[in-house]
């Protein structure tokens, strides 16, 4: 194997190429980028980016003298846009082609918009400035989504003094993530603040003035952020016989054809700690998929199957939102440390007979750092969680 592609030059494409130069690769090593931009990190452009604390030159995820030291053909600022799996080759937007032994997808996600023009979205460097210009104190704003990244946009323009709505068409944020009580502790945040946060209400289009909702309903702003999700980037793999749903699929291994392997926010893979295919759009695993995926790359025979417990976090107000495991389609909900009502506590999420998640807010990283390593050790429930504990039923 000398030719080593890999598309997709943000977290999970780094991880992989370094890792394949630390294991030992020495042949060619391409890594494109559709951002003119070297890698950097996307969390902080919902916080401290926007909130301008930060300035994205320090979101670089390494210097220009180690990525110089990895020996790569950099490609950036031109998209991949073609697959041959036969033929093995990668079609580049400039009209390129670049041949490979071995490939790693890492093309990540784009947001989902809404009919009409003029709304702002958060994915890139660009995006985050572009808004963060517009956030002046008074400034109304509208938050189409109320999920991790749009309730973070909303607690940033609420410190730097925009009115701001925040819209959400389920009867809870996030409740189909972390469980509904959980997102009523979220939702308290941000009403006790003014925001105005509604809930069960669905957006149409975005206008001149604002947002029309789908009874009609016309809700004024001088900015809209829309924050309704992702979709994975797998377009250019129309055709190239590798297996797309919501994702580029792979099996545990992080495979997705011979010599084929994906990872990050496009990778969605059997996770065999939970026995279910999923796909992460978060930070942590984006780098251990790279990682995990460049290493069974080189050697197939001896490769691991991919099964992490999944770690994200959330900053809004003064509240530090973390959480380990697989919360999605759980059963029980129990507070095992701490009240809800003072925004300090540990839930433990149950699906089936094990425990698969739990997530803490206001507490320090210790306090479920034991969690974590109950949900890697696959612990039945009952041995996990006291059965003193008041258990909330999730339907």
């Amino acid at each position: 194997m000398r030719r080593i592609v890999v598309v997709g030059a943000s977290a999970a494409g780094l991880a992989a190429a370094e890792t394949l130069r630390r294991e030992g690769y020495d042949g060619t090593l391409t890594l494109v980028g559709d951002e003119p931009l070297a890698p950097y990190d996307r969390p902080p452009l919902s916080k401290q980016v926007l909130a301008a604390e930060w300035e994205p030159e320090r979101l670089a995820l390494r210097t220009a003298d180690a990525l110089a030291a990895l020996d790569l053909d950099l490609r950036l600022g031109v998209a991949a846009t073609g697959l041959e799996l036969t033929g093995r080759t990668v079609e580049l937007a400039d009209g390129s082609a670049l041949p490979y032994d071995g490939l790693i997808v890492a093309t990540g996600v784009r947001p989902r918009r809404l009919p009409g023009e003029g709304a702002h979205v958060l994915r890139g460097i660009g995006d985050a400035l572009a808004l963060r210009e517009r956030l002046t104190p008074g400034r109304r704003l509208v938050v189409v989504g109320a999920g991790f990244l749009g309730a973070e946009a909303a607690a940033v323009a609420w410190r730097l003094g925009c009115e701001v709505t925040l819209l959400e068409p389920a009867p809870v944020p996030l409740a189909h993530a972390v469980g509904a009580e959980v997102g009523e502790v979220l939702t308290r945040a941000h009403r006790e603040r003014g925001v105005n946060l509604r809930c069960g209400v669905a957006v149409t289009e975005v206008t001149e003035d604002g947002v029309r909702l789908a009874d009609g309903e016309l809700v004024d702003a001088d900015e809209v952020l829309v924050a309704v999700g992702s979709q994975p980037n797998t377009e250019w793999l129309a055709g190239s016989g590798l297996g797309v749903g919501d994702g580029v699929v792979c099996d545990e291994y992080c495979a997705a054809a011979r010599n084929v392997y994906a990872a990050g926010d496009v990778a969605r893979w059997h996770n065999p700690l939970f026995g279910t295919s999923m796909r992460i759009e978060h930070r942590t695993n984006a780098a251990e998929q790279g990682m995990a995926a460049a290493r069974n790359l080189l050697a197939p025979d001896a490769g691991r199957p991919f099964a992490p417990v999944p770690y994200f976090w959330s900053d809004q107000y003064d509240m530090k939102v973390q959480a380990y495991g697989y919360l999605r389609g759980h059963d029980e909900v129990a507070v095992v440390e701490g009240d809800m009502a003072d925004r300090r506590f540990v839930a433990a999420y149950r699906t089936g007979d094990r425990l698969t998640g739990v997530l803490a807010v206001g507490m320090p990283p210790k306090a479920i750092r034991r969690w974590r390593q109950a949900i890697a050790g696959r612990a039945a429930w009952q041995d996990a969680v006291r059965t003193e504990v008041p258990v909330t039923e999730v339907s």
